[in-house]
């Protein structure tokens, strides 16, 4: 079997972008495969979203991050992309990130030169750390790899903090610290969008997040300006809010559900979805009990 590694890298070497949708858990990561996506991103405001139900504002821990990166990769079977945060202190600690996350089974993760406690990327009062120190980082987590073909992303955040003519020079340096990929978060119009891939000879990746700081751009229009990798961090879990809302609000007033059965996965769909053909062909194969199958 072909390590989601290597196919995230044979991906990245192709002539097409890829698209990774942002999920939270395995229902999103099964859901994202079934589609027929070739990559999956796990994003850092939702992970923290769905198990604290607080902002992106450096909660998480390093462990949890990376137990929640591992459940995706074995629900989606897809090379998932993770936020490893700022890789949750210095060198060592990024080389810690670095083999905690490819025992997960991730195919790349991405640090970020912030200061901690971090910001998720399109919020305001972040600070940086100081280049130097970032492209130690970088080397670090490129030193820490066993699998070669592990991506390492070096995303900044300067735009926000010292302007884009800076965030271009770090992500240069990066580049040149050994990065395989470059992420310059949060742009603001087609001109910054346009000048980045053309400042760096390797793949540069597009941020669609929901802020609105970054224009909505089609496929067409992002691999046009030359990027090579794009993340929807978090518009399954936007999609999801209004929908439950829906539901609670529709109980609460008529006091049934019956009224919501047809917009709703159905039981069958939803246990479908979460693989219970696999459980039936396991139990085909172990099970010698008939009267103990799983059946609906």
């Amino acid at each position: 079997m072909t390590k989601s590694t290597t196919i995230l890298r044979q991906l990245l070497a192709g002539s097409e972008p890829i698209r990774a949708p942002g999920v939270v858990d395995c229902i999103g990561a099964r859901i994202v495969a079934k589609e027929g996506f070739e990559a999956i991103y796990m994003t850092g405001a939702g992970t923290t979203a769905s198990r604290l139900g607080w902002p992106d504002v450096g909660l998480l821990t390093m462990t949890e991050m990376a137990d929640n990166a591992q459940r995706i990769a074995e629900a989606s079977g897809l090379p998932v992309v993770a936020d490893a945060d700022t890789g949750y202190g210095g060198p060592l600690n990024v080389q810690r990130t670095v083999r905690a996350y490819e025992r997960a089974g991730v195919a790349a993760l991405h640090i970020e030169d912030q200061c901690w406690p971090k910001r998720c990327g399109h919020l305001d009062g972040k600070t940086l750390i100081p280049v130097d120190v970032m492209v130690s980082h970088i080397r670090a987590a490129c030193d820490a790899r066993h699998d070669q073909d592990f991506v390492v992303i070096a995303r900044t955040d300067a735009i926000a903090v010292e302007g884009f003519e800076a965030a271009l020079e770090r992500a240069k340096r990066y580049e040149e610290a050994g990065a395989d990929v470059l992420f310059v978060e949060a742009p603001r119009d087609m001109t910054q969008l346009a000048t980045i891939p053309k400042h760096l000879k390797k793949p540069s990746l597009f941020n669609m997040a929901a802020s609105g700081k970054t224009p909505f751009l089609s496929v067409e229009e992002i691999k046009a300006l030359g990027f090579k990798l794009i993340l929807y961090p978090n518009f399954m879990m936007l999609a999801a809010i209004p929908a439950m809302h829906k539901v609670l609000q529709e109980l609460k007033r008529t006091g049934s559900v019956k009224g919501l059965v047809n917009e709703v996965a159905s039981f069958q769909d939803f246990f479908n979805l979460l693989g219970m053909d696999d459980v039936k062909a396991l139990e085909e194969k172990y099970l010698t009990n008939e009267e103990s199958r799983v059946r609906y």
